[in-house]
């Protein structure tokens, strides 16, 4: 199911391709995977293993190792979002010391993408 921010996510992204802004695009992506991988979750049961299987410690049964996503609220994604603008808001600061200010300023532009994506789907 597609929220509003991982729609806005997309459309952003799709646009940052087509200007081909790389920082921009790189910074999308990364807010796309953030959010795809908070719904990713490990499986906790025991699978039965088929000890005749051609590959050692193979699950047994279609599905066998499928898990169902978590679902995600609008509230979770706009937190993870958010999350993303202040790790890049503080390794700029961080870059920035360190005298790379080259490095710093497409921190801060993935962090202003991300920020203004944040934005346009209701969430600052």
């Amino acid at each position: 199911m597609s929220s509003a921010l991982r729609t806005a996510l997309r459309s952003a992204l799709t646009t940052a391709i087509r200007s081909r802004d790389r920082v921009a695009a790189s910074a999308l992506r990364s807010g796309l995977a953030a959010l795809d991988n908070a719904g990713a979750v490990p499986t906790t049961e025991d699978v039965p293993l088929d000890g005749d299987s051609p590959i050692a410690g193979a699950a047994v049964g279609l599905g066998a190792t499928e898990a169902a996503r978590r679902e995600l609220t609008a509230t979770d994604e706009h937190a993870l979002v958010r999350a993303e603008v202040s790790e890049r808001r503080e390794a700029a600061a961080e870059v920035e010391a360190a005298g790379r200010p080259d490095r710093a300023a497409d921190l801060h532009h993935e962090a202003d993408v991300l920020e203004s994506v944040l934005v346009e789907a209701g969430g600052a």
